[in-house]
This record gives C-alpha cells, sequence and structure tokens, in this order.
C-alpha cells in the first residue's frame, strides 16, 4: 500500500464504515436531537451544515487524525510561511500573501514580497481610478473593458463580475470576458463595443499561452482596423504578465504591465493583478473587500482546530467518500444565480490542482485522487440533474450554497430559493420509503393494482449526503470568504493524498500535440507520425475542405 491508505487512520476509518453501513442517516438523526448543534460551524455570517453525511462524532475524530497522520498543520504553516510546498516547481504557493498585510508576508529567499503586492495593488488602484474617472484614455472615456485571459487567467474574474454586477454600485465600465480559441467569443464580446472607448486588459502569465495570444491579435486588429492610431491602440492594451519581456511587440510601456509573479499559480491568481478587471468594473475599495473576506478565511483556516476548520472539515469529508465509499463525482448546486459560475470555477480550482496519479515523491498513487466536480443552479439542477441525485445508482455528495438575504434588488425570492435548497437536501438525506409513498398513493385516490405498479418507480432511497454552505449575504467580503474556503480545501485534500496541488504538468502535453497537429493541417508537416484516428479525422477535415 502506498500514500494515506498504509495510515493507521486510514485502516481505522475502513473498519468504521463499515459498523456505519447499518445506519441511515435519517437513524443517525433518530438518535441525536443535537446532531446540527454537534456537526456545524459557524464563522461570522458563513454556517457550515455537515449534519447531513454519512458521520458520527468517530468520524470526524478519524478523519483528523488522518489529517494530522499526513501533517495537514505542517504542510497548513509551509504554505503561509512561504516555503516550497510546490515541489515538482520547486517554489511557494503565496497566494495567501495577495491579501495579507505586506509586514506580515513572508520573504522567500530574502524577496519583499509584501512590498511588492501592495506596490501592484497601489497601481491597479491608480490604473482603475483614472478609467473609472474618465480620465485614463487622452482622448475619451472608457466604457467597455474587455478582459482577455484563459482558466485561471478568466475564472475567478469573471465570476466575480457576474456574482457582483448588480449587489454593488459600480458606475464604472461594462466588464467583459474572453477566453476560448474559438473567434465567436470575442465576436459577441465586441459587438456593442466601440473601439475608441473600449479597453483591453490581456491577462497571461507566460504571455505565451495560444488563445489568449490569438484573441490579443485579434483585439488589436479591431483597433487598427477602426482607424486608430498605433499610439491609440498602445493606449486601450494593458497587460497582465510574469513574463514582461514577451510583451515587447505589443510596444506597451512600464505603465500599462502589472505584474505576476511565479509564486502566485494560475487557478489562485484572482487576488492579484489578474483581478483587475473587478477592480476596473466596481472601484478599488469592492477589490480590497473581497480580499479582505479571503483574508479572514484564511486566519479561521490557520488557527480554527480541525474539528472545527471549516476547509479541513470540507476536505475531508471529500476524502471519506471518494476513497471509503469510491464515489467518483461531487455536485456543486448555488441557490443563487449570482453564483451561477461558481460550478465552473470549482471544476479548475480542484480538478487541476488534484487531479494528479503520482505522490510528491513520483510514485504511482493507488488510490482515487480529485473527483470530478460539477453542477448548476438551484432551482434549474431539480429541473435538470436532480432526478439521478435522488433515483440514480450513482450516489453523488452535494455542497448546496445559500444565500439568506437577497441585497440585490431581486424580486425577493431568497426565501423561496432557501425554501427548495433546505427541502431538497432534506429530500436527499430522508428519501421517502415504502410507506411513505403508499400513503400519497392513497392521497392521489390511485387503485391498489395501479399503486402496486407504481411503488418501485416512486421509492426514493434517500441517505444521500450533503452539505449546506449558508451565507447572511453575498457581498464582497462573504464571496472573497466562500473562495478561500475552497482553496483551502483543496489544499488540504491535496496534503492528505500526498500530491502536489500546485502544477499542472497534465495541461501541457496537450497543448504540444495540438501544435503538431496544426503543423500538419496548414501543410507544414506530414501525418505519418500520427495515430491512425488522428490521420482519419485530419483526411476528413482536408476532403471537406477542398470540396
Amino acid at each position: 500500500m502506498e500514500g494515506f491508505k498504509a495510515s493507521p487512520a486510514w485502516i481505522s476509518l475502513m473498519q468504521h464504515r463499515r459498523v456505519l453501513s447499518g445506519l441511515s442517516l435519517a437513524q443517525l438523526f433518530e438518535r441525536d436531537p443535537h446532531r446540527f448543534q454537534r456537526f456545524s460551524v459557524s464563522d461570522d455570517d458563513l454556517l457550515l451544515d455537515y449534519s447531513k453525511n454519512r458521520l458520527t462524532g468517530e468520524t470526524v475524530e478519524l478523519l483528523v487524525e488522518l489529517a494530522r497522520e499526513a501533517d495537514v498543520e505542517g504542510w497548513r504553516e509551509a504554505l503561509f510561511k512561504g516555503e516550497p510546498v510546490n515541489g515538482t516547481e520547486q517554489r511557494p504557493a503565496l497566494h495567501t500573501a495577495l491579501r495579507q498585510p505586506p509586514e506580515e508576508a513572508p520573504r522567500p529567499g530574502g524577496e519583499d514580497v509584501g512590498a511588492a503586492v501592495a506596490d501592484c495593488l497601489q497601481r491597479m488602484e491608480t490604473i482603475s481610478e483614472r478609467v473609472r474617472g474618465g480620465g485614463y484614455l487622452s482622448d475619451g472615456e472608457v466604457r467597455d473593458v474587455v478582459s482577455i485571459g484563459i482558466g485561471g487567467s478568466d475564472l475567478g474574474p469573471r465570476l466575480v463580475v457576474d456574482a457582483l454586477s448588480d449587489l454593488v454600485d459600480d458606475g464604472g465600465p461594462e466588464v467583459h470576458f474572453v477566453a476560448n480559441l474559438d473567434g465567436v467569443e470575442l465576436t459577441r464580446a465586441l459587438r456593442h463595443c466601440d473601439p475608441r472607448t473600449t479597453l483591453f486588459v490581456v491577462v497571461s502569465k507566460s504571455f505565451g499561452t495560444l488563445e489568449t495570444r490569438v484573441n490579443a491579435e485579434q483585439a488589436m486588429a479591431w483597433l487598427k482596423q477602426a482607424g486608430l492610431s498605433d499610439t491609440q491602440v498602445r493606449e486601450r492594451v494593458i497587460a497582465v504578465t510574469a513574463r514582461p519581456d514577451r510583451v515587447n511587440d505589443l510596444g506597451l510601456d512600464g505603465e500599462r504591465v502589472l505584474p505576476l509573479w511565479d509564486w502566485v499559480g494560475g487557478r489562485y491568481s484572482m487576488w492579484s493583478a489578474v483581478g483587475l478587471p473587478i477592480a476596473l468594473a466596481f472601484g478599488m475599495a469592492v477589490f480590497r473587500e473581497l480580499l479582505e473576506g479571503a483574508r479572514h478565511m484564511d486566519l479561521h483556516f490557520r488557527e480554527a482546530p480541525p474539528e472545527r476548520n471549516m476547509p479541513m472539515l470540507m476536505a475531508l469529508l471529500g476524502i471519506w467518500y471518494n476513497n471509503a465509499f469510491g464515489i467518483p463525482s461531487r455536485a456543486v448546486v448555488p441557490y443563487t444565480d449570482r453564483l451561477r459560475l461558481l460550478p465552473n470555477y470549482l471544476q479548475q480550482l480542484e480538478m487541476e490542482s488534484n487531479g494528479k496519479r503520482v505522490t510528491r515523491d513520483g510514485r504511482e498513487v493507488d488510490y482515487q485522487t480529485a473527483p470530478a466536480v460539477w453542477g448548476q443552479t438551484g432551482t434549474n439542477a431539480q429541473h435538470a440533474f436532480f432526478q439521478t441525485l435522488h433515483q440514480g445508482t450513482h450516489m453523488v455528495p452535494v455542497d448546496f450554497i445559500g444565500v439568506a438575504e437577497d441585497v440585490g434588488g431581486g424580486r425577493g425570492d431568497a426565501s423561496q430559493l432557501t425554501a427548495n435548497m433546505l427541502a431538497q437536501s432534506r429530500a436527499l438525506m430522508l428519501g421517502r420509503d415504502e410507506a411513505g409513498i403508499r400513503a400519497v398513493m392513497d392521497a392521489e385516490g390511485l387503485d391498489a393494482d395501479r399503486a402496486e405498479a407504481l411503488l418501485p418507480h416512486r421509492l426514493c432511497p434517500g441517505g444521500r449526503p450533503s452539505n449546506t454552505l449558508l451565507l447572511r449575504s453575498l457581498t464582497p467580503r462573504s464571496l472573497g470568504r466562500l473562495l478561500a474556503l475552497y482553496e483551502h480545501r483543496t489544499f488540504v485534500q491535496g496534503v492528505v493524498w500526498r500530491i502536489n496541488p500546485f502544477d499542472q504538468w497534465g495541461v501541457e502535453l496537450g497543448k504540444q500535440l495540438a501544435g503538431e497537429v496544426f503543423d500538419v493541417l496548414r501543410g507544414d508537416a506530414a501525418a505519418t507520425d500520427l495515430d491512425a484516428s488522428t490521420r482519419g479525422m485530419l483526411g476528413q477535415l482536408t476532403a471537406w475542405g477542398s470540396e
């Protein structure tokens, strides 16, 4: 056995699972009237209810012991102190330093990280104030901002701007996002933009990402086609990158290039200058509130004991289902349309971080790592995939996320949404047994033969686990806290699985092979070295192209 499966705590957990197998979630609640109080954690205006999980107090104790055997607390300190927790790339992961007070930030290798971050934030503030105040362009005001990036350079800011778009008094430009290599997305974003009043923010850590490079080139061509001079074009482009040497061909001066650093991973980078579109949309004060919320969760993660630590508990429960029960996926269902992009964001955060097959020291794991993450907003999800959640053969744990107060000028539907969310989590837990179904069919007036035929089709087994995260309201602070919670959840799982959550070597392979195939498509290389399937598909493409 390799990794955590050989740990005493895991062996005990597997024995404990057999004891639990004879108890339903309904029975666990019947036996313990204080179950909610025992298995919920509140931190300021955020509540985690994890009582609807297949666990007892002993389960939590064993899961915490599993974390201790993996030295989660030691790795946590290493993360915050700026030690090289990203072993394959031999560098720290300092996304938490982006929201720390400068004087508290670590200094890896003597680098003044706090000063660098503070300077970057100040530059972001200067730019956002000038843009929002109408003084950034020499020949007009900025009415539209188009952010060009992909993956971690896109998903976080896109989520935040969408979530807060009518919650704060922005008074700023309209912000659009473009990520896909498919030019349709850029075309749609520019459809209602005026080249003279549009600013582009091009975000790429390496400034070599194909999708971002192609979209940036097309954006600049669009500006030039409108008759803007080279000077006017350059004035309408800001770059965010760790490789300023690679933006020389854009002709940008230093004022229009904001830094990224090697010690910030792309999927953890929205707290840096990658978040400039957020500041442009809402102002720097809102961006700083987002940072403050994340910082609040950093402190909770660092200081709360494991038994009361939200990221640790959620991470360990995910491991419990993934590895003890063999459940290969998890659904995330926010009951607010403002968080409709959260499942997409979490897909990258968790699956790119922990979708690994070898341990930190290069040994192949003999256990499952990151499960698939998917989801949709409630109540839409109820009419899409909840049938599978209630009656399907695959058990799927769910993270429900609700907002108690609608402060954004909606129709006042927060209570209806919350009622549906709580009802769904209750229905997944309890199900409906034979007696309950018979009572319903009796009330419907069905005859005995028809009722008997329908009975197996209407049974819901229950026992389907879920967490519920309840925010008092959705604000920049509470959103920052929520996103940082999931960051730390991801980190804890990586530590327990003995993998590195901060690299992504698998992503690079597809990029390299795409270049080889593209060379064949444009006639610069032969297809002889490609597999039969790829050659066949290329042949069909060539045939269609010649018709």
